[in-house]
């Protein structure tokens, strides 16, 4: 049992970590009120930028991504076999489903971002070209996430990233893809709001 310890303090300090709503906490600090009221309810950065405080957002942005980074690199310290792995998935579903606020979290986009940082931050500064391209020529936030997203495993793959870096990366998209499930709708729809629309 005692081999096992440091892989669950790994996910317990992964999800506790995860789920701190930063947005949400900044936002009310702030005085913008509830941000789950606001725009599509989410607590991550898009959301935050909705309320019209761009500063907020990107405060967002880091905290939410720093957290990421900070739980796979403590994961790593407390179970250097498999504690990055447990920690990165532990931090994104906290971030995507906080006990505190009745499991309704953030999209992951920016947490994930963190994880993918502090596991290949080659991978991560293409993820953030791709992202940037796509969003500045397409105009949409939510495809642009997806898009670079899906491209981020397979990356890590092709960079021969080790076994747990592609088993997390994979796990990681595929929670972010499966929470944007309402985007990916309307965007079949072609309904799916612009960067800058109201």
């Amino acid at each position: 049992m005692n081999e096992y310890l440091p892989l669950l303090e790994a996910a317990i300090m992964g999800y506790l970590l995860g789920s701190i709503p930063f947005g949400l906490v900044l936002t009310r600090l702030a005085g913008a009120g509830d941000l789950r009221q606001i725009g599509s309810g989410s607590i991550g950065a898009t959301n935050v930028l909705r309320t019209g405080r761009k500063g907020l957002a990107a405060a967002t942005l880091l905290l939410d991504a720093a957290k990421g980074a900070m739980a796979v690199l403590i994961g790593a310290r407390l179970a250097p076999d498999q504690g990055m792995l447990v920690a990165g998935v532990a931090v994104m579903v906290g971030h995507i489903s906080p006990v505190w606020l009745g499991f309704k979290g953030g999209k992951g986009v920016a947490t994930g971002l963190g994880v993918l940082l502090a596991t290949a931050p080659l991978v991560a500064a293409i993820c953030g070209g791709i992202w940037l391209a796509m969003a500045f020529t397409l105009r949409i936030s939510s495809l642009s996430a997806l898009v670079t997203t899906m491209a981020a495993p397979l990356l890590v793959w092709l960079l021969d990233g080790r076994q747990d870096q592609i088993i997390l990366i994979a796990i990681m998209a595929a929670l972010v893809v499966a929470k944007h499930h309402a985007n990916i709708s309307r965007l079949l729809a072609g309904t799916e709001p612009r960067i800058g629309q109201k």
